[in-house]
Order: structure tokens, then C-alpha cells, then sequence
């Protein structure tokens, strides 16, 4: 593996996998570390030497470490091999061994999915707005096309903000009462008319109404550990001019 590279896992998804962290990296600056995105205003060939690294330690060739363009969607590509263009999604699912399947977050939840008896995985880029718009059920419904089970799917978010940092207003809260009244769980009082949102409990929430055999949060929050995870929302209260985007894998 790659030196220096930090890679969490965890072990009820039983495949290979990783939610990389910020660490091991090439980027400098305010990119500094890990970062995979893209998007950024990070020079180019630096994020290919990072992700490069990415695909060693996840031992496929960078062609078969496959994305989306995020837009913050319900949609999922369902791949068999590499994609010589980026669709417009938010998820993708495989039953093809040796593609890995990533994800780019920096707050939203990045959610890696598994079923290793009918050798069935994906993963989903779950901001609030692709996880109100279905993006988490949408996946798993393409996984049982490929032929998994919902009950033997393990999903597990990886890093991101957690609601003590997810402080939101109150046209947020309106848009998910308007959605289930019972979403008001999700929220607690802010300051004034501030509320905070509770974005991997509502995921956890989705997930677990969808009949998916075990769904898990790593509890690590990306706005309070700079060290190790970058953040859309604390770049934005710095008012750095752009952020990382940290990279989530899974592979068969």
C-alpha cells in the first residue's frame, strides 16, 4: 500500500473497502493531503497522482477506480468496467469483480454497500438532497436488479458532519416536515431560529425503513477533525477560496 495513506474500514461489510482520509496525499496548500476531487481548483495532475495511490492500495489499475459527476441525485449507473465518460449521478452498484466503485464527500455522507453472498456492492454520495430525493433506497433497488438480497445488504456511512456542526434554518426544517412530520427527530434547537440537523441519523433512518439487513454510522465527524477529513461547510466559515474532497471505495 501506498506510504502514509489512512484508510478506515469497517468490518461488517465483509469486501474490500475504504473511507480514505485526508492523509498520504499530494495536494498542498488548502488541498493538503488525499485530495480525489476532480472539481477542485487543485492542479489536475496532482489529483491523479492521488488518486492513482487510491487505486494501489485498493489493488486495481486507476481505469477500474470508477466515479460519477455528483449532482446531488437520486440516480444510480449500474458498471460493469471502466467509464470512458463520467455520468450524471450519485450512486453506482457492480456484481463485476475487480471494479472499484468511489464516491467523493466533504460533509455528505459517503454510504458503501454490500452484499458478499451474491457478490453485489455500491456506493452512494447521500447529501440531505439525494438522501430526501430516494438516492440510498434507489441503490439498493439497483443492487437487487443485479441479484442481492435487501436483507443480507450491509451499508455503512463513512465520515461525515455530524449535528452538533449541521446548523441549518428554518426553510431546511420546513422542506422535511413537509416530507414526514416525524423528521422532526432528526433536528435539535440551534441558536434563535437555528436548528441542527442530524444528516447520518436520517440516513440511518432511510436505510433502515428500506428493509436492509444492517446499516451502521462510523461516528467520525469531517467538520470537527481537520487533521484528517476535509469540509465543505468549515471551509466555507474560514473563507478559504476551495476545499478536498475525500475519497470512499469498494471493490469485489
Amino acid at each position: 500500500m501506498p506510504a502514509n495513506l489512512e484508510i478506515l474500514t469497517s468490518d461488517s461489510l465483509g469486501v474490500r473497502h475504504g473511507f480514505f482520509t485526508r492523509k498520504g496525499g499530494a495536494s498542498s496548500g488548502i488541498f493538503a493531503g488525499l485530495n480525489c476531487g476532480a472539481g477542485s481548483t487543485d492542479q489536475a495532475e496532482i489529483v491523479a497522482i492521488n488518486r492513482t495511490r487510491v487505486a494501489e492500495a485498493m489493488e486495481v489499475a486507476p481505469d477500474h477506480l470508477v466515479g460519477v459527476h455528483q449532482v446531488h441525485s437520486a440516480e444510480v449507473v449500474t458498471v460493469a468496467g471502466p467509464l470512458p465518460l463520467r455520468p450524471r449521478a450519485d450512486a453506482l452498484v457492480t456484481a463485476t469483480p475487480g471494479v472499484a466503485l468511489s464516491v467523493l464527500t466533504a460533509d455528505c455522507q459517503p454510504v458503501l454497500f454490500a452484499d458478499p453472498q451474491a457478490g453485489v456492492i455500491g456506493a452512494a454520495h447521500a447529501g440531505w438532497r439525494g438522501s430526501v430525493d430516494g438516492v440510498l433506497e434507489a441503490t439498493l433497488a439497483a443492487m437487487e436488479a443485479l441479484g442481492a438480497s435487501r436483507d443480507q445488504i450491509t451499508a455503512v456511512i463513512g465520515p461525515c458532519i455530524s449535528q452538533r456542526a449541521y446548523e441549518v434554518g428554518p426553510e431546511f426544517f420546513d422542506t422535511f416536515m413537509a416530507e414526514d412530520t416525524g423528521n422532526s427527530r432528526f433536528f435539535a434547537n440551534g441558536t434563535g431560529d437555528r436548528m441542527l440537523f442530524d444528516l447520518p441519523g436520517y440516513g440511518l433512518h432511510r436505510l433502515r425503513a428500506a428493509g436492509i439487513g444492517h446499516a451502521e454510522w462510523m461516528r467520525h465527524c469531517t467538520y470537527h477533525d481537520a487533521e484528517r477529513f476535509y469540509s465543505y461547510r468549515r471551509t466555507t466559515h474560514a473563507q478559504e477560496a476551495d476545499y478536498g474532497r475525500l475519497i470512499s471505495v469498494i471493490r469485489l
